[in-house]
């Protein structure tokens, strides 16, 4: 099966209109994010394509703990996230994105968006979930622990707003939607104590595996913007045997995979970035 780009139109391959991208966390997976998305978004405007609005928001600030693991470095400790990445994007190739210092809110972008999470909790992608059902958009959850992980993009259910659209698109089923339990507050998180120094933090997660799941998942989305149709809608990796295992655009799977969830099946990495 295949997924056609919802905001692109068929006939000329052109977008109905520019799209939002907001990303949500700055961190560890996010910081290494932005750095490729940056990269694309200037590769869309040398094709003439329609550049998305990019969005970044974090309610945390640069610990000495950060610099190395996360593209920080030690004149950024105590300064916002979201800002000092999205200032320094800017600067770099003349951009106009935006940040926020403070938690995701849904009134952050209110129409054709792409959500892009690199969150640490259950409760986040709970409100993003809420968030996706009221406009036209895409999810894409971004999840790691030590040194496996995962990727999963769905979207809201488009052909309500559009009927004639439900013979084009195929609804892809969200993160939430597949693993019911990845935004399931009730169970306990992991230990989310911020660590003091960045020997600690690597005992929490492995130095390269946000580069691993931020670069997949890159290449996920640029299928999406620069072609227009994607074959799979997401990935699971564990960099400790170099393995990396596709999530096909597939209803008999999801129907599988759906069956399981309802029995409240704890997924292999439900961690978070």
């Amino acid at each position: 099966m295949t997924h056609r780009y919802l905001f692109q139109k068929p006939n000329d391959g052109s977008f109905y209109s520019t799209p939002n991208i907001v990303v949500i966390g700055a961190g560890g997976t996010g910081s290494q994010l932005l750095t490729g998305l940056s990269r694309m978004v200037v590769a869309l405007q040398s094709l003439n394509m329609a550049v998305p609005e990019v969005i970044v928001c974090d309610p945390d600030t640069v610990s000495r703990a950060n610099v190395g693991r996360q593209l920080f470095s030690p004149s950024d400790i105590g300064q916002s996230k979201a800002h000092t990445l999205v200032n320094r994007i800017n600067q770099y190739f003349g951009l106009n994105w935006q940040s926020y210092h403070g938690k995701f809110t849904p009134e952050i972008a209110k129409s054709r968006v792409i959500y892009i999470s690199c969150v640490d909790s259950r409760s986040a992608r709970q409100e993003i979930y809420e968030a996706i059902k009221e406009n036209a958009s895409y999810w894409l959850d971004l999840g790691n622990n030590n040194h496996s992980g995962q990727a999963i993009l769905g979207n809201s259910d488009f052909h309500k707003r559009s009927p004639s659209a439900k013979r084009k698109y195929c609804l892809l089923p969200t993160v939430a939607d597949l693993f019911p339990e990845i935004m399931d507050a009730s169970i306990a998180e992991d230990d989310d104590t911020p660590s003091c120094s960045l020997a600690e933090a690597l005992v929490k997660q492995d130095l390269m595996v946000n580069q691993t799941v931020a670069t997949h998942a890159l290449e996920l989305l640029w299928q999406l913007l620069r072609h227009g149709e994607i074959h799979y809608h997401g990935f699971f990796f564990d960099n400790r045997n170099f393995s990396l295992q596709s999530l096909p655009i597939d209803r008999d799977h999801w129907k599988r995979l759906m069956k399981q969830a309802k029995k409240y099946r704890k997924p292999v990495s439900a961690q978070a970035a």
